[in-house]
This record gives structure tokens, sequence and C-alpha cells, in this order.
């Protein structure tokens, strides 16, 4: 048994990368628990594991002391002394009290104890691996789904996708191969639990970072992500080296980048817009593809009031107010947006003072000709909008 026991924990400590020394204390601590049950000893015992020889002998320990109050505990000085002349009052003696018959208990209780250790080792391995990935983009495999989630494999662990984390619409079949963001990693019972999603505004910000090179290594910045999951996202992007154009980096060439993010999220769009510590320049921006006359600014309410041309008034708001209410989130302003006209009414427009009347109405930003292209919205979807009235505060 014992160099079969050895074996099998060299094997365990290659294979499963748990530390020898960790699994020969658990079961030293087993069995002497096991001694004392199986005996029926109330002395305080030593269990030594020889790592060398396998073999596994009991001490009993004795605490020596002038007067003796409890024999299985203590022994006096006079006999420590017939022993060994050495002892003093406070030492410790340790005698071998090994039964005969102990190898067929240590051999089942160093079973119980290496398969129980192995398994909470295992865990404890899989937790940290996982709770340092925290806030980032795994593939895995769907496996199978019940009433609540939709469980996928990443190897050694299984994630679970809740129903809300689930993008609407998406369908999840066994098998396939699937990229998901990490939002929560637990400790459990039944061992680590791992949270993921693919509506996290997260997994838009890993997957960027991944296919442009210019975010990844810093040159190049995600300030905001406005994300509703299976439909739109706006995000605004900032390079800090002037050189670098923060927009095309992110499309790519002939739209290749952008276009492997809108392919694995099945055909969400995006808008990219760029960052400005402008306020008036960054709401503008933000509600791209629609062209803004001027941004209106009250510093006190953190609200703008935005000028469209009447022709774009729909085209602003968008859908169901998405375009404008994905522009608030992504910028943290709240949006009114006025048509042309209502605003001449009101006497807001022009505004000789904003940096936004000069611009040429036929001048287009790359981040806006990029919208135009890639998604090619037309009359007839702003014709569907919805009438939004013109006092409409669009929060976030």
């Amino acid at each position: 048994m014992s160099s079969e026991l050895l074996d099998a924990l060299i094997a365990i400590e290659e294979q499963k990368g748990i530390s020898r020394e960790i699994l020969v204390e658990a079961i030293e601590a087993a069995l002497v628990t096991a001694y004392k049950r199986n005996f029926n000893q109330a002395q305080n015992v030593r269990v030594d594991f020889n790592q060398e020889t396998g073999d596994i002998k009991v001490f009993s320990r004795k605490e020596v002391v002038d007067e003796v109050e409890d024999p299985r505990l203590q022994i006096s000085l006079e006999e420590a002394r017939k022993i060994n002349s050495v002892y003093e009052i406070g030492d410790i003696l340790e005698q071998e009290v090994t039964p005969r018959n102990f190898g067929r208990i240590a051999a089942q209780t160093a079973k119980q104890v290496v398969t129980q250790r192995v398994r909470e080792a295992e865990r404890s391995i899989i937790y940290e691996e996982y709770v340092d990935r925290t806030d980032d983009i795994v593939n895995g495999i769907v496996e199978r789904r019940d009433s609540r989630n939709i469980y996928i494999s990443l190897g050694k662990v299984e994630a679970a996708l809740p129903i809300n984390e689930q993008i609407q619409g998406e369908e999840y079949k066994p098998q396939q191969r699937i990229r998901v963001y990490i939002t929560k990693v637990e400790k459990t019972t039944r061992g680590p639990q791992i949270i993921v999603s693919r509506t996290h505004p997260g997994l838009l910000r890993r997957l960027f970072e991944m296919e442009v090179p210019e975010i990844y290594e810093g040159i190049e910045e995600i300030k905001s992500i406005a994300r509703e999951a299976g439909d739109r996202s706006k995000i605004s992007v900032y390079a800090h080296d002037e050189e670098v154009d923060a927009g095309g980096a992110c499309v790519g060439a002939k739209g290749a980048r952008v276009q492997t993010i809108v392919n694995e999220l099945n055909g969400e769009k995006i808008d990219i817009v760029e960052w400005s510590e402008d306020p008036v320049v960054f709401v503008a921006n933000a509600l791209s593809p629609s062209q803004v006359l001027d941004v209106i600014v009250n510093e006190e309410e953190k609200s703008t009031t935005v000028i469209v041309p009447d022709y774009q008034l729909s085209l602003a708001i968008g859908k169901r107010g998405q375009n404008a209410r994905l522009a608030a989130k992504l910028t943290g302003w709240k949006i009114d947006i006025k048509s042309e006209s209502d605003a001449r009414e009101l006497g807001i427009y022009p505004n000789p003072n904003s940096p936004l009347i000069e611009k040429d109405d036929d001048e287009d930003s790359s981040f806006e000709h990029f919208e135009f292209d890639l998604y090619q919205d037309n009359d007839d979807d702003v014709n569907d909008d919805i009438e939004v009235d013109d006092e409409e505060i669009l929060k976030d």
C-alpha cells in the first residue's frame, strides 16, 4: 500500500498540479481522526507519513510534568527520564503506538482524503484561474440549457449564461462555439460558479481591443459605450496620437475590423463616434448618423438642446427614440432634440457663438461616412420612426 500511495501522490502532483505536501498534511490529519475513532483513543497523537518509504506511524504525545493529572496527555518527569535523561518539565515526549492492523484503516482513510482534497484543490485552482479573468472574453461551447440558464463549457468548468444576459433573438444550439464575457466568479459548495454575458457593454469593449491593435496598445482609447444588445450600439473613441485616425482604425480597411465584430454579434449595428471633451462637439458626434446644426449646453442641469434640420429630426431621434437614447447614455448628457424651424420660432437658432454653425453641410467626417456606408440608412427606415414631441427630454 505504501508504494502505491506514494506513486498516486506523485501522479496527482504532476497531473493535477496539487502539491504533495498539501496532500500529505491532509492524510496525516485524517489518520489522527481515524485512529481515535477506530481504537477509542482520546490521547494526543501525531501521525507521521514518511514520503521516502511510504511508511505510516502513529506517535502518542505527552507533556512532561511534575504531577500527572491526566495520564493520557501527561507523563511525570521521573517516568520521562527513564526513557531519556534529557527530558525537562514542559517537554513533549513521543512514543510510537501504531496499531498492528492500522495499515488497512490508513489505506481507506488516505483514499478518501486524497479524493476529497483533489476535488477541493481542482475547484480552488479553477476559481483562482477564472477569478482573474473577470471582465474578460472567453471562448466556450454550448452544452445544455434549462428554464433559467444556458450552460457553456469553458473546458475545465461550466459557465452559466442567464436569460437576462442573452441577446434577444439569438439562438444557442448544442456544440455551438460562442464568445462570452465573464461578469462574476463566485465560490460555492459545488465549486466555482461562473456567470457570463452576451449583452454586457464590456463584451463590445473587449472585442474592439482584440480586433484593433491601436486600442490594445493604448494608442487609442475607448472612452464610453452605450449598448442595446442585439440591435444597436454606440462607442466613442479617442486617439492620443494626433496622427492616428481613431475612427478609421476601428473601422479598418474596407470596414474589415468592425465587420468582424458585427458578425460576432450577429449583425448588431455599431456607431463609432469621436470623443471630445467639448460637450457641444461630443453630443453632435454621438447623434451620428444625423446632421447636427447646433448644441446648446446647460452645465447646471447637465442637459443639452440639440438642433437638427427639419428633414433629419426623425433620424436624429431614431426608431422608438433609440438613437437619441444611446447618444445620451454615451455622453452622459440629457438630450432634447428640436427641429430647425421650431428652434427659429423659439429664437434659439442660429447661435452665432456655436462652433457648429460654420461647419460645411456637405462635409462628412470619417465617422459619419462610415455609418451611412455600412448600414445604408434610408428614408424608408426613417419614415417608420415614431412621432416625438419637441419638448420631449430623452433620458439615460
